[in-house]
């Protein structure tokens, strides 16, 4: 029960998958946002696997390959903040945004190098022991599944959020606010993630 509190504080407080699920949500609707929440939930299930299996310790072990990823993650949620971010009015961040902003390989890609996700599952996976022994296959395969479960209902308030925000009728400046809110959350995550 604590480790699924502290799974919901830690992956569904806001950060750069939260603001583009708001963003989907609002500009296609919760029909056309499942596609990229679903492709989105499977990079961050490998990304939760990865954490579990300790897989993600090994990687920080070789600089070369860890900072190429770093380059790849930073350099995808910087565009997709700008894509966000310079969105079109009149409610159309999906349909105006440039091509690939709320794709399949995408929201993959947003789920997988997700580096908020990282920071999340490093300390739930690292400071809570569900099952006995601690550090066991069954102990992880637990606090992964449990995971996963989170991210999906989690994750599908906050794109169903975006629906209920793209019913608004909002001003302009309100609109472009709210652009700028988005691609700021990302923005900040990728600054998080190079500190």
């Amino acid at each position: 029960m604590v480790f699924t509190l502290a799974a919901t504080a830690l992956l569904g407080s806001p950060g750069p998958g939260i603001a583009a699920l708001i963003a989907v949500g609002r500009s296609r609707g919760a029909i056309g946002g499942l596609r990229y929440f679903g492709s989105m939930q499977l990079g961050l299930a490998l990304a939760a696997g990865l954490s579990a299996a300790g897989l993600v310790a090994v990687i920080r072990a070789f600089p070369v390959i860890h900072a190429a990823l770093m380059i790849v993650s930073v350099a995808y949620l910087l565009w997709l903040a700008w894509a966000i971010a310079s969105a079109p009015l009149s409610g159309s961040i999906g349909d105006d945004a440039p091509s690939g902003a709320f794709t399949l390989p995408g929201g993959f890609m947003l789920g997988f190098a997700n580096p908020k996700a990282y920071l999340a599952f490093a300390s739930l996976f690292g400071s809570f022991a569900i099952l006995t022994p601690a550090y066991g296959f069954a102990d992880g395969l637990l606090k992964w599944t449990l995971c996963v479960v989170v991210m999906a209902v989690v994750d599908l308030a906050w794109l169903l959020a975006g629906v209920a925000l793209g019913r608004l009728t909002l001003t302009p400046r309100a609109e472009r606010i709210m652009n700028l809110a988005m691609g700021g959350a990302i923005l900040l995550a990728c600054i998080a993630a190079l500190a």
